[in-house]
């Protein structure tokens, strides 16, 4: 892989750790809401650091899906599980959320595992295309 696609995996773990950490941030100030009433749902979206948690996943989104157009889900998605670590560590430090010994007990369960699934095959790196069998018939006299 290239450093140009490494960086797109950690765009796509840092902007969705921001991400929901700035909507956790705006959804402090606004209060709870129910779905039941829309029009508190909609009134959240005046809030700035909502707006900035949804600018943040917007940026989240488009890298992960460009991280999609050339890995496979399987090396995709347990790549970004590290954001899992940021995000305890977000709201720590950040929100100062009290994170229990069971969280980060399972936070590096899901580590582990991610790196027994990541010591794995892979098929990112796909190997060349095969010419497909109408372009045999074209060159054939």
């Amino acid at each position: 892989m290239t450093l140009r696609k490494y960086f797109v995996l950690l765009m796509v773990i840092v902007f969705g750790s921001i991400g929901d950490s700035l909507l956790k941030r705006g959804m402090k100030d606004v209060g709870a809401i129910d779905v039941h009433h829309l029009s508190h749902v909609f009134a959240a979206l005046a809030n700035p650091w909502v707006l900035l948690g949804i600018l943040s996943l917007l940026i989240f989104m488009s890298s992960y899906m460009t991280a999609l157009s050339f890995a496979d889900l399987t090396f995709v998605l347990p790549a970004t599980a590290i954001g899992y670590v940021f995000m305890a560590l977000i709201a720590r430090f950040g929100l100062h959320e009290f994170v229990s010994p069971q969280r980060w007990a399972g936070i590096l369960f899901i580590v582990l595992g991610v790196g027994v699934v990541a010591g794995g095959p892979s098929r990112t790196e796909h190997p060349p295309a095969a010419p497909s069998p109408a372009s045999d018939a074209q060159e054939r006299p």
